[in-house]
């Protein structure tokens, strides 16, 4: 009974001390707090929720049935919201709180809320090589499953609550990117609720404008309700290689040089300073050396990026084995090293013993409780950016993220960028390797200051001819965002399907100095 005494003191001690300094004050400063007490548990519970019953209608082959039934009903409020007179644009009533995007948008506020609860993994086709999902069937979800058939998608991009529908409509990577392109050159076909109620199929051949014009809308275009992306075999290992690389030219090169080898599947470059990083490289395989077998993904594994600059400390070369699925999510538990700022122990081995099961909080649930002061301090001193350039641009970008913000790790991911139609695509009439360059963290520069930082960031990125992630804040006008991306296919559909009295411009939809 002591025990329980004790423990019941400590709680009451607890809500004294938040009760004299306040809620607001507990949040800001010693968030920690809060999300290793309650946010930790309440993460725990939605997935277990969401998996169990991904799980019981894949098995109980419920979900097309379902899924048609969910179409009909879309069609419906659309069809209902014209017969109202189009009084306001529409979007999906999903809240804004619970997406992977740091935005926070008020037109969920102003627009019509279309009720879209689709979330399931509707169809696996191994003969056709094609998995058919629904917009907001998650990462997790396909890896779950696809992985436990023995299947994989060929881009699978980095944390599992992304959603298929965020990736499709903005845009998604990882480091077999190098190989396939982006999220959006994997798909085959995507159907959409139009502006008119229509339920329309589009492919490379059916509709080939439309299938064209969906990535990087941000829904602004009609209403993903499925998506048919292509499967690959998946073989049970990543045989991944580390090398540390010192000197910012030789960097460059290096990576380069791993990036245009397509014996290469996985190809991923994190940066710890101007001029010292580590390349890995990785294939797969269904053979490991069981002494060499590293099970990245256990709750008590140091995380991955810190596991990694192991490597650069020690200034030696390594070969691991690490299980596919735990590859492919290696950045999850530690939301790349954004919950070092959240949790500054969470790399300390006794809480990754105890608390790691846990982790990581769900972001959707961070963003909910962060409240106004946290948001307000984050945008300020905090940068969260994905920019896409020419691989024969690196250096110049890396020296500029340098100068500019000193954020590091920088996390490095090449990517093809296919010739084609669309927002995005190079200025050529040629595929070309491109890169991203994601800077998470809170700036080194002492004349720091978001706006005008991101803008120069921004200004750099479209004289290289690169392209800006939507996800994050963009601080760009409308001229400019119309240099950086082509909108000459987007802007013709939007006429004919009648999205511009349904839809607002992309534009108006993510960009700070437009947002409403």
């Amino acid at each position: 009974m002591d025990p329980l005494l004790y423990l019941a003191g400590l709680v009451v001690l607890f809500l004294l001390w938040i009760k004299v300094k306040g809620l607001d004050y507990v949040i800001v400063h010693q968030r920690w707090i809060f999300v290793c007490l309650f946010l930790l548990p309440l993460s725990v519970i939605f997935d277990v929720y969401y998996y169990v019953r991904v799980w019981l209608i894949f098995k109980m082959c419920s979900a097309p049935k379902l899924h048609d039934q969910r179409v009909r009903d879309i069609q419906r409020q659309v069809r209902e919201w014209k017969k109202d007179g189009s009084k306001k644009y529409m979007c999906t009533g999903r809240p804004g709180w619970l997406t992977v995007s740091l935005r926070v948008g008020k037109y969920k506020k102003t627009h019509k809320n279309i009720m879209i609860n689709m979330m399931d993994i509707l169809e696996v086709d191994t003969k056709k090589q094609v998995v058919r999902v629904e917009p907001l069937a998650n990462m997790g979800q396909v890896t779950a499953l696809l992985t436990s058939i023995g299947w994989t998608l060929p881009v699978l991009p980095e944390l599992d609550d992304l959603t298929v529908g965020g990736l499709v409509m903005g845009t998604g990577i990882e480091s077999s990117s190098h190989i396939y392109g982006l999220f959006q050159h994997i798909c085959v076909a995507f159907e959409l609720v139009l502006a008119d109620g229509s339920l329309v199929r589009c492919t490379e051949e059916e509709n080939p404008d439309l299938f064209h014009a969906v990535p990087w809308s941000c829904g602004t275009l009609g209403f993903l309700v499925a998506a048919e992306i292509k499967i690959v075999p998946a073989k049970a290992w990543v045989k991944l290689s580390y090398e540390p690389v010192r000197g910012l030219e030789n960097i460059c090169k290096r990576f380069t040089e791993a990036s245009e080898n397509k014996q290469n599947t996985f190809v991923e470059g994190l940066q710890y300073s101007l001029d010292s990083a580590v390349i890995m490289t990785g294939t797969m395989t269904d053979h490991a050396e069981p002494d060499k077998i590293n099970r990245i993904g256990l709750h008590f594994k140091p995380w991955f990026f810190k596991h990694v600059e192991s490597y650069l400390k020690k200034d030696t070369a390594g070969v691991e084995y690490v299980p596919l699925r735990q590859y492919y999510h290696r950045h999850t538990r530690s939301i790349f090293w954004e919950l070092q700022d959240i949790i500054p122990f969470g790399n300390n081995p006794i809480f990754r013993w105890v608390f790691g099961w846990m982790v990581p909080p769900k972001i959707s649930l961070l963003k909910l409780t962060q409240g106004e002061t946290i948001r307000r301090l984050y945008e300020q001193h905090h940068v969260v950016q994905d920019m896409l350039v020419p691989m024969k641009n690196l250096q110049d970008a890396i020296t500029r993220f340098h100068q500019d913000i000193d954020v590091y790790p920088l996390w490095l991911c090449p990517f093809l960028l296919p010739a084609g139609r669309g927002m995005v695509h190079p200025k050529g009439q040629e595929d070309e390797l491109y890169v991203d360059i994601g800077a998470y963290g809170e700036p080194r520069v002492k004349h720091f200051e978001a706006k005008a930082t991101t803008r120069q960031l921004e200004k750099f990125v479209r004289e290289v001819h690169g392209f800006q992630m939507l996800y994050a804040d963009v601080y760009m006008d409308r001229e400019e965002f119309w240099e950086m991306f082509d909108g000459r296919l987007y802007h013709k559909l939007r006429e004919e399907l009648g999205c511009t009295e349904a839809f607002p411009e992309v534009y108006d939809k993510i960009c700070k100095s437009a947002r409403h």
